[in-house]
């Protein structure tokens, strides 16, 4: 048994973890490089293919989700897999997903036509929220507040489309760290450079276009819940919403108390992921008028490091384990389990 794993050399992806898991434990691995053009001969001696993709890399937006499907085919396993990683960063595939098995989620409206999208804005309430189907951290997400707005947005989605690095927003984000003072003066100033120089992701992703996308916006959240499902464990932790703002993703204010964790949001991860029978996701909640969970958004990627503080894990019973949390490790263990 041999493991092929992509060494990102990035201490936020899950590679440095699988590597430290494998040496520790003396699993034989290898490291490939996906992006070499013989990567399939690369992993042909190998039983598992483990590659941490990420939605601000260019490359990996371009080919991830179609090496993984083609490697899957070879009968070597994956991690992601290609149920647990085709609709990450695509909120509007997620879409299609939560409903087609009817996960409580924010209802979510998507047009492809300038046409029908006018219509629908004749004929509901404001404020809603704007997405691009890409984007995480909050980034790419807008809090529209009238008719006049939504209909700026659609002329755009419609005409010139939108760039998928947003630098007035990612300014507005460095602004806001520096206030709070997680980030210096000097996160201000490159985040006034990228209003003339952009980044590499934004010069060479196509322009987002030819579609809108809208979800309602549920009020009086001053917080969301984040659980992350790996195999039949869930951990959580407890964004609080920036200042002034609506969006608790990317912030970095984070509690990790088990106390403060709706558990009603454990079981129905746990719920929707066994008929999504992905191998690791992360469920984002927000809560209705009536105190519901809905499901806002999944990713299967997210930073290691912010969660090395949870005090420990559901089981799929709901059981607490007061264990130190290493979902990376439990990736591993769980792909070894499934050969």
């Amino acid at each position: 048994m041999k493991i092929a794993i992509h060494d990102s050399k990035q201490g936020h992806y899950f590679s440095k973890r699988w590597i430290t898991y494998c040496s520790k434990n003396n699993i034989p691995y290898k490291i490939v490089n996906p992006y070499n053009n013989d990567i399939i001969n690369q992993i042909k001696d190998c039983d598992v293919f483990m590659w941490h993709h990420s939605n601000y890399d260019y490359k990996d937006a371009l080919f991830a989700k179609q090496l993984i499907y083609s490697i899957e085919g070879m009968n070597i396993q994956v991690f992601p897999n290609f149920k647990t990683t085709w609709h990450f960063d695509d909120k509007v595939g997620q879409k299609y997903l939560l409903e087609s098995i009817d996960a409580p989620m924010v209802p979510s409206y998507v047009f492809y036509t300038k046409e029908e999208a006018a219509n629908w804005v004749k004929n509901t309430n404001f404020p809603k929220v704007f997405k691009l189907r890409g984007g995480s951290g909050s980034s790419n997400v807008k809090l529209v507040r009238s008719k006049k707005e939504a209909f700026k947005l659609i002329r755009k989605a419609f005409d010139g489309g939108f760039n998928q690095f947003d630098s007035i927003n990612h300014l507005r984000f460095r602004y806001m760290n520096y206030k709070s003072g997680k980030e210096g003066f000097d996160a201000v100033l490159k985040g006034i450079g990228r209003l003339f120089i952009g980044n590499k992701y934004s010069s060479l992703a196509p322009k987002e276009k030819g579609y809108v996308y809208f979800q309602d916006f549920i009020p009086n959240n001053t917080f969301d819940i984040r659980v992350i499902v790996v195999g039949d464990k869930a951990f959580a932790i407890k964004r609080m919403v920036r200042e002034n703002d609506f969006r608790a993703s990317g912030g970095g204010n984070i509690l990790y108390n088990k106390k403060e964790i709706n558990e009603r949001c454990i079981q129905i991860a746990f719920s929707v992921n066994e008929k999504l029978k992905c191998q690791s996701i992360a469920y984002d909640f927000v809560f209705d008028h009536n105190n519901n969970p809905l499901i806002v958004e999944i990713s299967y990627g997210y930073d290691v490091n912010a969660y090395d503080n949870c005090e420990g894990y559901w089981d799929s019973s709901l059981k607490w384990h007061a264990k130190k949390v290493n979902p990376q490790e439990w990736m591993v263990e769980n792909i070894i389990k499934s050969l």
